[in-house]
């Protein structure tokens, strides 16, 4: 008779990645019926979005829903990428955990190889049909056309049918992509959570793809692309030896090819030289002559405490590629433009940082005014590597850093003082990392790294700067033209009228309305020479006071753009990081004096607001531009958002410890 451990040992057995998640599907994001339309869209779009730019292509992506019946669509999602050979076509499309990215140290969308095999298994197991795959490669005259399933017990995929065709779509050959068809359930709905504005926040951070969309109601919609210039290809490293583990550490020594200690620390690894892996190993007090194989484990953690107090520098950042900050604005332009918003402020690309070794870049872009809605929440755009995050906002590291943000200082309505601001406005943050922690297999929301929540954090608050100067410089420049309007209107009438009475002459009145008005008023305007490829800046300075006036003007530029010939007049200081600076002397009351300069070589959307300064004078006194910081006691802010100490005392609010506007 077997005794109960027998009987249980005969029950046990191996289960296939596949059939794992054939049973927790909700770990991949199909928890719904909603939700797995959308998951199914995204992973096979963002396939062909890292398709096209491994292989340096422009995307032209085309996807397609139609409804087979009340819970049942068939999507296609076809892409003029490279194409995919046909001994890997089943592979990569029927089986999970099967793909090019997951060793690879650099930023990409997808890294587990999980993505499409799991849509094609959820359609295999929801509808019970296959998956319709046709790729062709630029060197074939012919496509392959597949149908295929995936065999979950044992992860292989299973092909159903193959043939040889000639690929034409509306008439026209296809010389080279991939079109991947199936039937999912599933259930369509617009609003915010819906694959019509994943497309749409897609093409918000990728804006060199065109998107092509037509929904179940047969209305198309195209996103056109903003540029034809290609995101940098992020390079693949060696993984940094910071925040290495001891059993990852031990793997790598027994599986090394290298002979040597040294020659492994330091062919294996990013940023070790010859004469850092020698530090390494006196530290440790290990030979480099020692084969990799023979490290005991007492060895190995010795090891991994030598690096720790070792020097090395941060791993290098090519392994990255983020959007950019004229790319940002002009994809917000691009998509949101219609929404009219009144400004877009200046977007914000961090340094690269490191969180456990692994390099990371965050970008934020502010978008305010228009016909966004006023009394709602500010929209969020999350994105990580490139990818819109739909859902689980709460639990994101992203809205987590927005939530403390103080944003009551910068313009924008916050009850409470905490939580997601009110006002209309879009902020939107893009985290881009060779290895994103995600919550979840879903990839739906990024863990709060204390690393990663500080970047977000500095760079809203530069972002948001931007803004508070708009809303600043707009606030003082309306309250200007209003009471402008009322000077050079009443005043005059009332001088008429009371010369007419008196039967006398109409007094010159312009210095009374200078003493009235008491301001330095700067206009500032830039438009576009679509012939010469420039933005054509005019700053006009206008003296609304009774006296003359001295001051400086400042403004930052791209320095390499600027076309010097077009100064007038001529700075005198041009500084290398793009700081014009100009003297106005005793300029006179009523007086104007004009700056003109141009940039050259950027687009329409790239440079429509100059970023202006003034000094050597009160800046009580000026509408129209900031005061520079660090003159008349003005507090400053370094790159890290942290308040400078260039004032003996600061100034701060009773309330809540904030800096007071006065």
């Amino acid at each position: 008779m077997a005794t109960i451990a027998e009987e249980m040992a005969r029950k046990q057995k191996e289960i296939s990645v596949s059939e794992f998640f054939e049973r927790n599907r909700q770990i991949l994001g199909f928890d719904s019926t909603v939700k797995a339309l959308i998951v199914a869209v995204k992973e096979a779009v963002d396939n062909s979005l890292d398709a096209c730019e491994e292989a340096m292509i422009l995307p032209d992506i085309s996807v397609s829903i139609s409804k087979i019946n009340q819970t049942e669509y068939r999507v296609s999602v076809m892409d003029n990428g490279p194409g995919v050979v046909r001994t890997q076509i089943p592979n990569v499309f029927g089986r999970l955990l099967y793909g090019s990215r997951f060793h690879a140290i650099r930023q990409s969308r997808g890294q587990q190889g999980i993505g499409i095999s799991a849509v094609v298994m959820y359609s295999q197991i929801t509808t019970g049909q296959a998956t319709h795959i046709r790729s062709k490669v630029a060197e074939s005259d012919v496509a392959n056309d597949i149908d295929l399933t995936i065999d979950t017990k044992k992860n292989k995929p299973v092909v159903l049918r193959e043939d040889h065709v000639i690929w034409e779509e509306e008439g026209k050959r296809i010389p080279h992509g991939t079109k991947v068809e199936f039937a999912t359930v599933g259930r369509y709905v617009t609003g915010k959570q819906s694959v019509m504005e994943y497309l749409r926040s897609t093409a918000v951070v990728n804006p060199h793809a065109t998107i092509t969309y037509t929904d179940p109601d047969g209305r198309t919609y195209r996103f056109e692309r903003a540029t034809d210039t290609m995101p940098p290809k992020a390079i693949e490293i060696q993984p940094h030896p910071y925040g290495l583990e001891i059993g990852t550490l031990i793997n790598m020594l027994s599986y090394t090819d290298e002979k040597r200690l040294a020659s492994f620390l330091k062919n294996e690894f990013s940023r070790i030289s010859d004469r850092v892996a020698r530090e390494i190993c006196e530290k440790a007090m290990i030979s480099p002559e020692k084969r990799p194989k023979d490290i005991t484990l007492e060895q190995a953690k010795a090891l991994l405490g030598a690096i720790s107090q070792t020097k090395i520098m941060a791993p290098q950042t090519d392994c990255l590629s983020p959007i950019g900050e004229s790319l940002i604005k002009r994809g917000l332009k691009n998509v949101l433009g219609s929404l009219k918003p009144e400004f877009y402020a200046q977007p914000v690309t961090r340094q690269p940082a490191v969180y456990n070794g692994n390099p990371f870049q965050v970008e934020v872009g502010i978008v305010y005014g228009g016909e966004l809605q006023p009394d709602q929440p500010v929209t969020i755009m999350r994105y990580a590597n490139r990818v819109p995050l739909l859902y689980q906002q709460g639990a994101c590291a992203i809205t987590q850093a927005i939530e403390n943000v103080d944003w009551r200082r910068y313009g924008l309505e916050q009850r409470g003082g905490t939580g997601i601001p009110f006002g209309p406005a879009v902020i939107l943050v893009h985290v881009l990392s060779t290895k994103l922690p995600f919550t979840s297999e879903s990839k739906e929301a990024i863990a709060a790294i204390p690393e990663i929540m500080q970047e977000i954090d500095l760079a809203l608050k530069i972002c948001a700067r931007n803004l508070k100067s708009h809303l600043n410089k707009k606030e003082t420049k309306s309250k200007a033209s209003v009471k402008f309007d009322i000077v050079t209107e009443i005043i005059p009438k009332i001088a008429e009228k009371t010369s007419a009475v008196l039967s006398k002459p109409v007094p010159d009145i312009s210095r009374t309305i200078t003493k009235i008005m008491n301001v330095i008023y700067i206009e500032d305007s830039v438009e576009y020479d679509s012939k010469k490829r420039a933005a054509i800046s005019t700053i006009r300075i206008r003296n609304y006071t009774s006296k003359k006036q001295d001051l400086k003007l400042h403004a930052l530029i791209p320095a390499a753009n600027l076309d010097r010939s077009s100064l007038t007049p001529h700075p005198v200081e041009i500084s290398d990081d793009g700081k014009l600076t100009w003297e106005i002397g005793r300029l006179q009351p009523l007086g104007i004096v004009t700056v003109n300069f141009a940039l050259k070589g950027v687009e329409r959307d790239d440079y429509t607001e100059n970023e202006i300064y003034v000094s050597e004078i009160n800046p009580v006194m000026v509408i129209g531009a900031e005061p520079l910081p660090g003159d008349w006691g003005i507090k400053t802010f370094d790159l890290e958002g942290e308040l400078k100490d260039n004032e003996e005392e600061a100034d701060y609010d009773e309330e809540g410890g904030e800096l007071s506007e006065e």
